[in-house]
């Protein structure tokens, strides 16, 4: 009985950590002057292993990015892969899953990585909420001076990105 426990136990938490994920990203790029742009950085996208579909929208140079379940994304590769096709990343909004996510000094982890959210003052999001990159690269200049330094120290992370809701 008590093991089963434990495995239930161990199952509800599985569960719960599978939740919290990156779900869907708008990805505007800049550089985009014609279609055969646009197809060349849709085709570098999908070469992506968490990538699951792709809708491009021509004229806002707007890629709708849908991500696999259970498959964690890398926002670094994302970038590079627009910029191996020639182009830059603009703007980079995406919904991340906050059902039984732990925010700590307005951080939290997924996948390796900690995400701080620059102007949540402590309140835990709940569900599914669009973030948007302030990281100079993941964002326009502007933006990411207004937020340039903000960015904490975290020990034991692979990249530490700056988000705001």
């Amino acid at each position: 009985m008590k093991t089963l426990k434990i495995f239930l136990a161990f199952m509800a938490i599985s569960v719960a950590t599978a939740n919290a994920q990156f779900t869907s990203a708008e990805l505007q790029v800049s550089g985009l002057t014609c279609s055969m742009c646009s197809k060349a950085t849709e085709k570098s996208l999908k070469t992506l292993d968490f990538v699951s579909s792709i809708k491009p929208d021509l004229n806002r140079n707007i890629f709708m990015i849908t991500f696999k379940k259970n498959v964690p994304v890398n926002f670094d590769k994302l970038s590079n892969k627009v910029q191996s096709a020639g182009f830059s990343v603009n703007n980079l909004k995406a919904v991340f899953n906050f059902n039984n996510v732990k925010l700590t000094n307005d951080i939290f982890h997924y996948a390796g990585y900690s995400f701080h959210l620059v102007n949540a003052a402590n309140k835990l999001p709940n569900g599914p909420i669009a973030v948007t990159f302030v990281d100079k690269g993941l964002a326009p200049s502007s933006l990411a001076k207004k937020y340039h330094g903000q960015k904490p120290e975290v020990p034991n992370t692979k990249k530490v990105y700056c988000v705001a809701i």
